[in-house]
């Protein structure tokens, strides 16, 4: 029944269905063949409960403030500041793009909201300068998904929900991976930008960089609110998130004025539209692990291994970061992480691995997935975006790839790049 159920899911996919179908249908089959005696009702119950979890309000108020900041003038004063002070480096271009990616990503919490916000202002500017569209649109998907690492981080709330840990301590964790993947970014586009020969851009002056700077200390208030609110116990994940939108709303409107009163419809909607899919996956992750739980299949699969590696968390770590790998690689990143976190929680809790670490860990692996072939998700937001066929996007992500896994070897090997900020800030 395990192989006739996932030929159909995978039939399902193959016919263009999206995600959220073939995972109710599969469980739904699975219950009504396996377990004829419990009704189609619990599995409703299950998809409910899923998203009943309040620190889930997040959620729709970080995209809410992501679109925001998106339609307003957020996004290009920190592109203006970055550029004001490393532009004129070889490879300043490339390098400003990973660095605003990452401050923008520490304001949206979106790796779609940072494709479309720099993306589209930076991607212009580098093919004008010399730079391969392979290279561009490859660093650009890459550097977006560090915004899934750098609190706000969504991917570290469904996985906190998940897995019942403190989002705050999930977001500390998430700055130092996510700034390390950014030098590392960093790094490689110098050497891209001088092996291809590519001159580096006029020095702006103090003068520019000071009025830069004076731009962009309000957009840099953001992280301020969340993880300062958030760090002195003024605010929980959730009331960060509705003080973000808040923040964006009076940066924006009030101070800005780039966005009317007559837009806020257009981008409630299109938040409205985005935190549906998510909290339907959410509800149909719930409800498939919920079922492949009670037909003991995680345990047919994975117990004999997990039994193995259990006793030794380099094991455990490795095998967890090869899983969610591999599955964000297919699904979106909160399905793998509804359908495997209680998987791997049990062998987490006997093992003694910090359950913080694999939080951090798995948001990386989900970072990774999003931006890998075959169906990486961010590459069909950069399709969307930039009007690129699938080949040019993936093209150049090889070399990225390669460092986001050095990236998780490193994590392995000294969880400290992780803990070091969460035991500095809560204990």
């Amino acid at each position: 029944m395990l192989t006739l159920m996932f030929i159909l899911m995978f039939l399902l996919l193959l016919m263009g269905f999206p995600m959220m179908v073939p995972l109710i249908v599969g469980a739904l089959a699975l219950l009504l063949v396996s377990f004829p005696d419990v009704g189609p009702n619990q599995l409703v119950q299950q998809m409910i409960g899923g998203v009943r979890p309040s620190v889930l309000v997040a959620v729709p108020m970080f995209i809410l403030a992501a679109d925001i900041m998106t339609k307003g003038h957020t996004a290009n004063r920190l592109l203006d500041l970055v550029r004001a002070f490393i532009g004129h480096r070889r490879g300043g271009l490339p390098i400003t793009t990973a660095v605003t990616c990452t401050l923008f990503g520490a304001v949206s919490g979106s790796t779609q909201a940072t494709v479309v916000a720099i993306g589209t202002a930076l991607r212009p500017k580098m093919l004008k300068a010399g730079y391969k569209d392979s290279f561009t649109l490859a660093l650009l998907v890459n550097s977006s998904d560090i915004a899934l690492l750098i609190p706000p981080s969504i991917a570290a709330i469904i996985y906190g929900v998940a897995a019942n840990v403190s989002v705050g301590e999930l977001f500390i964790a998430g700055i130092g991976p996510g700034v390390a993947i950014m030098l590392m970014f960093s790094v490689y586009s110098w050497y891209v930008s001088r092996r291809w020969g590519i001159p580096p851009e006029e020095r702006v002056g103090w003068a520019g960089r000071l009025k830069a700077l004076r731009g962009a200390i309000l957009p840099m208030g953001f992280p301020v609110v969340v993880l300062g609110g958030i760090y002195s116990g003024l605010f929980s994940p959730t009331e960060a998130a509705a003080m973000s939108v808040l923040y964006a709303v009076i940066l924006e409107m009030v101070i800005y004025r780039s966005i009317k009163l007559s837009d806020l419809p257009g981008i409630a909607l299109s938040t409205g539209l985005i935190t549906a899919v998510v909290f339907i996956l959410v509800g149909a992750g719930q409800a498939f692990s919920w079922v492949i739980s009670l037909a003991q299949i995680p345990s047919e699969i994975l117990g004999p291994i997990l039994d193995q590696v259990a006793a030794n968390p380099t094991y455990l770590l490795i095998l967890i970061a090869v899983s969610y790998f591999v599955a964000c690689m297919f699904v979106d990143p909160i399905v793998a992480i509804f359908v495997l976190t209680p998987i791997f929680m049990p062998a987490i809790h006997a093992s003694g691995v910090d359950p913080v670490l694999v939080g951090t860990l798995v948001v990386l692996q989900s970072a990774i997935g999003s931006a890998t072939p075959p169906f990486g998700y961010d590459i069909f937001t950069a399709m969307a975006v930039f009007r690129r066929p699938y080949m040019d996007i993936v093209r150049g992500t090889p070399p990225f790839i390669i460092m986001l896994i050095t990236m998780t070897v490193l994590l392995i090997s000294f969880p400290q790049i992780a803990l070091f900020l969460r035991d500095l800030a809560f204990y």
